[in-house]
């Protein structure tokens, strides 16, 4: 919880007035006897001396940084506090001679209890070690909001980096699909222009998802396979007869939300790397089910896994950022091979 200078100045006072009333109160337990009057009078003059003296000490040390703590600013705190100390004694005892003088009478007991601090060592010990105490409750509670406000800032900056960082690599997403797609239309544009404009048709579509879900971390993964059909109806002008699709879908899981192109990027990964390396073509094949408590998701392709070296696995690496930093360690992507098929399998926690 942030808590705003408003809200510190309003707990301040709160605090304030009710830790000098309750010590105040506890007078009751030892002057019951010597009247009412005189304890409501202890009690409130009390009260009255705690929060004038030591609000004067708070806006002195309010503004002194605690961090990089060091012996002057140490000193400045003593110098404050015996200050402080010398307001709430000089107080304390006017106020008790100004009530022996000029209140209503009083009995014997009464008076010796007033007599008691006009012991001066009583009087300067009991002024120091009062306002001493606040002063270390004061320090501490300023530590612990300091330490709060320090841990909501640290919260609020990862949460702006690692959103920063999921649009730079959402944005990276464009391009990568992009270029892609508009070599293929310069590559059929002379031979098929019928052909070309269903391209450039599908490849529109695929741009206005891309910009519309640019901005946000989740879509319905119904959505997302639309966007999987235009992407493979654009690559089928291009592969022909060489590409087959297969999709299984588990109507579950139709309205969970993943991360925008998480799929897209493992199809088109499957098609630019594993389908179109092969003379003969073959088959991508998309599955989704719920498995317990995550959404499993599973893109196959005909063909071996082989990395070539100057790849910048661009699309993979984007994936396992974009799950990390969306879902930590909860979530997991692997890329294997088994039954000459390479295997992508990605694991979203559900809640």
């Amino acid at each position: 919880m942030n808590i705003t200078d408003k809200n510190r100045n309003r707990i301040f006072w709160i605090l304030q007035f009710a830790g000098w009333g309750f010590l105040s109160l506890t007078s009751i337990f030892f002057l019951d006897k010597l009247g009412s009057s005189f304890v409501i009078f202890n009690v409130i003059a009390g009260t009255l001396i705690g929060v004038v003296s030591t609000t004067a000490l708070r806006y002195y040390i309010k503004n002194i940084v605690l961090e990089n703590f060091n012996l002057e600013k140490l000193l400045k705190i003593a110098i404050g506090t015996v200050s402080a100390a010398i307001l709430y004694g000089i107080l304390n005892y006017g106020i008790g001679y100004a009530y022996a003088k000029l209140g209503p009478d009083i009995t014997e007991a009464q008076k010796q209890v007033l007599k008691a601090f006009d012991n001066v060592w009583l009087l300067v010990f009991q002024s120091v070690f009062i306002v001493g105490s606040w002063v270390v409750c004061y320090l501490v509670i300023k530590l612990i909001l300091k330490a709060n406000k320090n841990r909501v800032e640290r919260l609020e900056l990862n949460t702006t980096l690692k959103q920063a960082q999921l649009n730079t690599l959402k944005s990276q997403i464009n391009p990568h699909f992009m270029f892609n797609s508009l070599n293929n239309i310069r590559g059929l544009m002379l031979e098929d222009v019928e052909k070309s404009r269903e391209m450039l048709t599908k490849l529109s579509a695929m741009l206005r998802y891309s910009l519309t879900q640019n901005s946000v971390d989740g879509i319905a993964l119904e959505e997302e396979l639309e966007m999987v059909d235009n992407y493979i109806a654009l690559s089928k002008i291009q592969f022909e007869d060489r590409l087959e699709f297969d999709k299984k879908i588990d109507s579950e899981t139709r309205n969970i939300h993943i991360p925008p192109m998480l799929i897209q990027l493992l199809v088109e990964n499957a098609a630019k790397h594993g389908i179109a390396n092969l003379k003969q073509g073959g088959k991508i094949s998309l599955s989704t089910q719920k498995n317990g408590e995550y959404l499993r998701i599973q893109v196959k392709n005909t063909g071996r896994l082989r990395i070539a070296k100057d790849s910048t696995q661009l699309g993979l690496k984007n994936i396992k950022q974009r799950l990390k930093l969306l879902y930590g360690d909860n979530a997991s992507f692997e890329l294997g091979e088994a039954e000459n098929e390479v295997v992508a399998d990605i694991k979203i926690p559900l809640s």
